[in-house]
């Protein structure tokens, strides 16, 4: 990051991560900013990857993902390569909304939204059974999305420098 993020950036940041369709002109509002301000403001958080994209929640249910499981993944072997590719096939995943390389007793805990146990079960063929570099993985099935996100806590009353 270039740029200092101030009690403005702070506003503007908790309001779009609320609400990322609100006019700049509603955002200047309650930063009390121009619009021009907002716009330069935001072109700048987003240029230093503050901002990294703007997307909608979708109920997962509602497009026939009913299932949400956690798998936590040990590695063979840590070859940098390895893991590497590891990563790779993770991120190519569309069923896995996240993906986490950890330390503790497993090397990636991976967030799976799934349509059923036949989809899961296919998946780990492909992405553990198959793999060779994978020596053993733990599955977790959510019983209930009890607070599910990406909201990064901001603090508006101060600077942060």
């Amino acid at each position: 990051m270039t740029n200092k993020i101030d009690s403005y950036d702070h506003v503007l940041l908790a309001a779009i991560q609320d609400d990322a369709r609100l006019s700049q002109s509603e955002l200047g509002e309650r930063a009390n900013l121009s619009t021009a301000a907002v716009n330069r403001r935001l072109k700048q958080l987003a240029k230093d990857g503050v901002i990294e994209r703007y997307t909608a929640n979708i109920n997962p249910k509602s497009l026939g993902y009913g299932l949400t499981i956690v798998a936590e993944v040990k590695a063979e072997s840590e070859r940098a390569d390895l893991l590497d590719e590891m990563r790779e096939g993770f991120r190519a995943c569309r069923q896995i909304q996240q993906c986490y390389y950890v330390t503790g007793d497993c090397d990636f805990v991976l967030i799976f939204l799934v349509q059923d146990m036949d989809q899961y079960v296919e998946l780990t063929r492909r992405l553990f059974h198959g793999n060779n570099n994978v020596k053993a993985f733990k599955t977790l099935v959510v019983m209930d999305r009890v607070k599910a996100g990406m909201h990064v806590p901001v603090d508006k009353s101060g600077e942060r420098s």
